[in-house]
């Protein structure tokens, strides 16, 4: 009896990785190609997920999708939407020139979520299974596809930013939420410090903040809940109510870096400035660094353009108990803030484990790694 058409790009996949390893010859896992720009330089024979499509299983009343990694983030995001239901981290999409756009697996592998990141969780969180392509070419499943199985279910995690130097994602399950039945985007004018005092004095109320971002003198704030929480929120802080349709754009370009910032960040990257991704403590105060700054995560995520040296943004994040990430520009400081040495060690044998003889994505995560 012939298999099912459906095990044929899994089939595919594995015999290209049995044969990268009797080559020794390592490989790039890839998708849609929309986060290349992301980690340390690719190297590799690509080994394409695309024809890994399709959402396996969805059941909208339990709030959990399952879906092949190959499957496009915005083919996910349709079939979820057609449900009233989304995936909450707003995970970004960058695709463009004609690509498919993002993929799920690449979504879980780079680990990167939007605006919301800091109010509802990133992709960790949501997290529920995987099914993985180790790099002994094996098969191996972890977790389950429902939100009270929790077995193996920090194994799976460790694929959500692993950035594929674990292994090929085959199948990931989610957990999903319903779209907020009400959502409201407010703008105040003030400074950097005003807005981060600000975002901590509201951040210990019971108010129904989804979304912040500070840039320029301005401080926007996106309301998402119940429909009363939502308009006792917007007369308790007061500010300006932005029109839904402007404000959707606003946080749709925030979330893909397609607004103003990040297209003035692009250019000046190309002028040889450097955009890092400053990731620390909310309670953190203003920066003192050169450049422009967009801070997002009700203060925890820093977005710094500037040709400042990279020891100055690592040492100011790791004082303030954070670390800096290049996400565009210069890396031969190395792409990712430097690891503890016990940290390193995990990765080192997580590695070990998982693709003992680094087929994967060698150095994507790490120079070394």
């Amino acid at each position: 009896m012939s298999r099912p058409p459906l095990d044929l790009p899994l089939e595919a996949l594995i015999d290209k990785v049995q044969t990268a390893r009797s080559l020794k010859e390592p490989l790039l896992i890839r998708g849609g190609g929309t986060k290349d720009f992301y980690g340390e330089a690719l190297k590799g024979t690509p080994l394409d997920t695309t024809a890994l499509t399709g959402i396996s299983d969805y059941t909208p009343s339990e709030l959990v999708v399952t879906v092949r990694g190959g499957t496009p983030l915005a083919a996910l995001e349709a079939a979820l939407a057609g449900r009233g239901q989304c995936l909450p981290f707003e995970p970004p999409r960058f695709g463009t020139n004609g690509t498919i756009g993002g993929t799920v697996g690449g979504m879980v592998a780079a680990g990167l979520a939007g605006p919301a990141r800091a109010y509802v969780g990133g992709i960790r969180d949501y997290v529920l299974g995987a099914t993985i392509l180790n790099g002994r070419a094996e098969v191996l499943s972890f977790g389950g596809r429902v939100m009270k199985n929790v077995a193996g279910y920090d194994v799976a995690r460790l694929y959500a930013g692993s950035m594929g130097v674990l292994g090929v994602i085959l199948e990931v399950s989610l957990k999903v939420l319903p779209v907020p039945p009400k959502v409201k985007t407010l703008r105040f004018e003030m400074d950097q410090a005003e807005a981060l005092k600000r975002l901590r004095t509201w951040g210990r109320q019971p108010l129904p903040i989804n979304a912040s971002a500070w840039w320029d003198g301005m401080l926007i704030l996106r309301l998402a809940g119940a429909q009363a929480a939502v308009q006792t929120a917007v007369a308790a802080l007061g500010g300006e109510v932005i029109e839904q349709t402007l404000a959707d754009n606003f946080w749709r370009g925030l979330r893909d870096h397609k607004d103003e910032f990040f297209q003035g960040a692009e250019k000046a990257v190309a002028a040889g400035a450097t955009l890092w991704r400053v990731s620390v403590p909310q309670k953190t105060k203003p920066l003192q660094l050169s450049g422009e700054q967009l801070i997002e995560w009700g203060g925890a995520q820093r977005w710094v353009v500037t040709s400042a040296a990279p020891s100055v943004l690592r040492d100011a994040a790791a004082q303030a108990g954070g670390h800096a990430t290049v996400f565009r520009g210069d890396k031969r400081a190395g792409a990712m803030a430097p690891l503890p040495p016990v940290q390193q060690r995990i990765q080192r044998e997580l590695k070990e484990s998982f693709d003992p003889e680094r087929l994967f994505n060698p150095g994507r995560l790490y120079p070394d790694f």
